[in-house]
């Protein structure tokens, strides 16, 4: 059991924990908590790591499953999560590697194109909603935060492990090779000609989703064949941009049911 903070292995999880330039200079990340460690892929499952007090209660069962894993004090494991209260249980998972064109494989793709989102609870949080609206996969512009920071990790539950997603060096590009595929481009814009529901979104589409703060750059949203509006209520100026995401992904996909 390792009882002492300074241990190399503790270091080295304290590395992957707060720099992405480290998680990808390895091609791994961290997965915290029962549901993310044992939802990830098995083959992917580089090192796992248990407080004491989970092996006392798991431990056996997690060798009957054919994991083996190293235990740390319950003082080391705290210092290392990421958490406040911490479940026990951590892996070093390697990271998943997608190609564009297993997106665009699916007839009538439901595709969503992300640009420069920088809130990791706002990214987590439409991994998981695009997952249970049946999105084929998320395109992401290079400067929005990083799927692997250990907040957006656990705010997807799971779904990053599901859902292919892209980082995009040039987005314009990504947004051409769309439209060479002849899927719709929609812009989620304050300045939408359309209401969202006034669409038909049966065919292949692509859904556009700004910055949090100054919503798309007028260059992304310039190459859009549509933009949509959100018709709302009362003073507010915009939605946060995961609620935006989440009603037209579920619009899309009640027109196609």
């Amino acid at each position: 059991m390792i009882t002492s903070t300074s241990n190399q292995k503790v270091k080295e999880l304290l590395q992957l924990k707060k720099k992405a330039k480290i998680r990808n200079q390895e091609g791994v990340f961290l997965a915290e908590g029962s549901r993310m460690v044992l939802e990830a892929p098995r083959d992917r499952i580089r090192q796992l790591y248990l407080s004491q007090s989970y092996e006392k209660k798991h431990g056996q069962e997690l060798k009957r499953q054919g994991l083996s894993y190293e235990t740390f004090s319950d003082t080391v494991f705290a210092y290392v999560s990421d958490t406040k209260t911490p479940q026990g249980i951590l892996a070093v998972v390697r990271q998943l590697d997608y190609k564009i064109e297993e997106i665009l494989k699916k007839e009538n793709p439901h595709i969503l194109v992300l640009d420069n989102l920088q809130d990791p609870g706002n990214l987590g949080t439409i991994f998981r909603t695009a997952e249970a609206a049946g999105v084929t996969g998320i395109l992401m512009s290079k400067d929005c935060v990083d799927i692997y920071n250990p907040k957006t990790i656990r705010s997807t539950m799971g779904a990053a492990y599901r859902m292919p997603f892209i980082y995009l060096d040039d987005i314009l590009e990504g947004i051409r090779c769309l439209k060479e595929e002849k899927i719709q481009v929609y812009a989620a814009h304050l300045e939408g000609k359309h209401s969202y529901d006034q669409e038909d979104y049966r065919k292949g589409t692509a859904l556009l989703i700004g910055n949090e703060g100054n919503g798309l750059r007028p260059e992304v949203a310039d190459m859009a064949d549509t933009w949509v509006r959100i018709p709302m209520e009362g003073q507010a100026e915009s939605l946060n941009a995961a609620v935006a995401a989440a009603i037209l992904m579920f619009e899309v996909s009640r027109q196609r049911r």
